[in-house]
């Protein structure tokens, strides 16, 4: 995950446009999509700063790796085609209605 991917997360969750971060932090709509396209290469701290103009916090740390998903992907070759199929199905639903309960809290 680069700074942009990151910026681009926070805003959304913050349920804000490019603009309304650029005027947050003192710049422009277009140097905020820059950023989020990774068409430039901002520094920690400004990402930091751009993350926290949408009311997040940026922490680092070292932590050990985390290889969860290559057994998940393990588990899922294991199953049959259709098993996959509808395992992804659920994850679609859980994913919307999440989405869907979002929207709702913020109205």
């Amino acid at each position: 995950m680069n700074g942009g991917t990151l910026v681009r997360e926070a805003r959304r969750r913050a349920g804000i446009t490019q603009a309304e971060l650029a005027r947050r932090v003192g710049t422009t709509q277009s140097a905020v999509a820059r950023v989020e396209r990774s068409r430039s290469d901002p520094s920690f701290e400004r990402v930091g700063e751009l993350v926290k103009a949408c009311g997040l916090e940026l922490r680092w740390g070292l932590a050990p790796p985390d290889d969860s998903t290559w057994s998940v992907a393990l588990a899922n070759l294991a199953l049959g085609v259709d098993s996959r199929v509808r395992q992804n199905e659920r994850a679609v639903r859980f994913a919307r209605s999440a989405r869907e309960a979002m929207r709702r809290a913020r109205a």
